[in-house]
């Protein structure tokens, strides 16, 4: 539900000049946040059947401001302020029977999503298989590029992370709207939590693969120095270069 339903009704709540004492009191102290305050007035008038602060009084069970979330107070408050013609709370009503339908969506955003296209088709990148040392040239251009290329898919990786980033971008419009307060803030954590993990995982990854290359580089490195040597005190020609890059 939005908050912006609540804003607009009480702008024009404001805007007219016939209101009530009390009700324009507890307009008052609902703007200073005085919570309890409002509370106490929106409760008194509701009771009196009055559909604007029937509606007031749904909204704060359904945010919280009542001392704790209460939909079933908020939705039965809301049917008696549009049994009156209240648009606010039958606009609401229909919010919450939309998140009845759509509850299996918003649930999927508040503990489900586990970034799973972030890390696949042309992001998944693959290990590449790097031995302890190779000795000969076919074996280190095979090593080189296949290191090259898982490089240049961790890169596209990070890069795609980064302009998805925060992943509560990719929350649809139509379900966000229907989000409670709690549930929005839910899914932030829940899905800072699976950026988090995504980032962290692919950082780990990275260091092992970028350290058995350094390592099969050094070795290589070492063997073909040596080998050329050999060749060169012998006489012979045709030595091995190294081709390690």
């Amino acid at each position: 539900m939005k908050r912006s339903l609540s804003v607009l009704a009480f702008s024009l709540l404001l805007s007219t000049t016939a209101l009530a004492g009390p009700l324009e009191d507890a307009h008052a102290a609902f703007a200073k946040k005085d919570y309890p305050a409002a509370l106490k007035l929106y409760t008194k008038l509701s009771d009196a059947g009055n559909p604007e602060a029937q509606q007031h009084l749904a909204q704060m069970y359904w945010y919280g401001e009542a001392g704790q979330v209460d939909e079933a107070k908020a939705e039965a408050l809301f049917r008696k302020a549009a049994a009156k013609g209240n648009k606010v709370a039958a606009a609401s009503l229909e919010v919450m029977k939309q998140r009845v339908e759509r509850r299996a969506d918003i649930d999927y955003w508040v503990k489900g999503y586990d970034g799973s296209e972030l890390r696949s088709g042309e992001f998944a990148c693959k290990a590449p298989r790097i031995p302890s040392m190779s000795k000969i040239n076919e074996e280190i251009d095979r090593v080189s590029g296949a290191v090259t290329t898982w490089q240049n898919c961790y890169n596209k990786f990070v890069t795609n992370l980064n302009a998805s980033s925060p992943l509560t971008k990719k929350i649809p419009a139509d379900i966000a709207k229907l989000m409670s307060k709690q549930e929005t803030e839910a899914a932030q954590a829940h899905l800072e939590r699976v950026r988090e993990n995504l980032a962290e995982e692919a950082k780990v990854s990275s260091k092992l693969i970028l350290a058995d290359f350094a390592a099969w580089r050094a070795a290589t490195e070492a063997y073909v120095a040596e080998h050329n040597a050999m060749i060169k005190n012998s006489a012979g020609d045709g030595s091995i270069k190294s081709k390690v890059k």
